[in-house]
């Protein structure tokens, strides 16, 4: 896939003008006035937050995968086992973004009654970030842990051909000086961000998976027509990926990697959703001071020239509030093509 995409324009947009964009055209999918609110706030909400590769950018994706009768658009999760603090839904083909943050809302609901939840959620589709479900459980006052398997788009270490997923994990950590939140795929650089990088005619800063001979390459457009994304920490980073979709998979009772890959279409996922309760572990009253002494000694490292030291998360607030007051940035072509929706 050459690179010579032509470079376009970003736009800022308003974010109620987004949402309120982002209904119109779900009603029209089938979606009710409740499910098609949360839906836009959460593709919105990633763009606000400065991810959109798996916000804004990823709406039109979302919809062809509707009229491909892989999402649907009525289904809603349901439970299907409790056992205590332990829970296992089917989600019913629905919307991965509403399935998600269903599983993570049961998750932190038992995390107020038990200490702890976790919810595994099969037969369901792609959550889009995956940061949102971990803003999710910190603004309720709860460490939240979440993973997903995906279709294989990565190579085991020293393999060929696409047998892993990059399997995004995400912990996050709520703290009164700002939470701590990590969202990682097993990859180096996630598909959403090559597909960006692919459309704006750029390389990708760093080397960010293979070619068909094996060799490392920055191409954005070599790695995602083969499915060759390069792990994190390379043969760690394939073992990660590894019994992530294990556990994805077992605790869900759905499918692994390998099985959502049959058909070539990515749905039918596994995800998995744990929540822990300070307050209710009795970690509330030193919790705060014991992760300020960490970052503060965290920052105190040196540095090498022209760079800077920061944690997971910690801009996201300045982000969101230049975007809140400025608009949301995207893509013209992108907002052209989800405004062509409503014709």
């Amino acid at each position: 896939m050459a690179l010579d995409i032509v470079r376009n324009q970003s736009m800022r947009i308003p974010y109620t003008t987004v949402i309120s964009t982002l209904e119109k055209i779900l009603s029209h999918y089938g979606f009710s006035k409740k499910s098609g609110a949360l839906c836009s706030a959460l593709f919105a909400k990633s763009s606000l937050d400065g991810v959109p590769s798996h916000g804004l950018d990823r709406f039109p994706v979302f919809l062809s995968m509707i009229q491909k009768k892989l999402v649907h658009p009525t289904a809603e999760a349901e439970k299907m086992d409790a056992f205590g603090m332990f829970e296992r839904w089917n989600g019913n083909l629905g919307p991965g973004n509403l399935n998600a943050h269903q599983c993570m809302e049961r998750a932190i609901t038992l995390a107020k009654k038990h200490g702890l939840g976790i919810v595994a959620l099969q037969n369901t589709n792609h959550w889009m970030r995956a940061g949102n479900y971990g803003w999710q459980a910190v603004d309720a006052g709860c460490i939240g842990i979440c993973f997903t398997n995906t279709k294989p788009n990565m190579p085991a270490w020293g393999g060929s051909e696409p047998k892993l997923g990059n399997n995004p994990l995400v912990v996050a950590i709520p703290r009164k000086n700002g939470a701590v939140v990590l969202d990682m795929a097993m990859s180096q650089f996630s598909y959403g961000k090559m597909t960006t990088y692919l459309r704006e005619g750029k390389e990708m800063p760093f080397e960010a998976g293979f070619d068909q001979v094996g060799d490392l390459t920055k191409s954005p457009g070599e790695i995602i027509d083969h499915e060759l994304a390069l792990p994190i920490g390379l043969w760690k980073g394939a073992g990660l990926s590894l019994v992530l979709d294990m556990l994805a998979s077992i605790l869900s009772g759905g499918k692994a990697t390998h099985e959502v890959g049959e058909s070539g279409e990515e749905y039918g996922v596994s995800q998995v959703f744990i929540c822990l309760n300070p307050y209710k572990l009795g970690m509330d009253a030193w919790s705060d001071d014991k992760l300020d002494s960490i970052l503060q000694d965290l920052k105190s490292s040196a540095v090498f020239d022209g760079k800077e030291i920061r944690y997971p998360g910690e801009n996201i607030a300045r982000i969101r509030k230049e975007n809140m007051d400025q608009g949301i940035p995207i893509d013209e072509t992108v907002w052209n093509k989800i405004l062509e929706e409503l014709k």
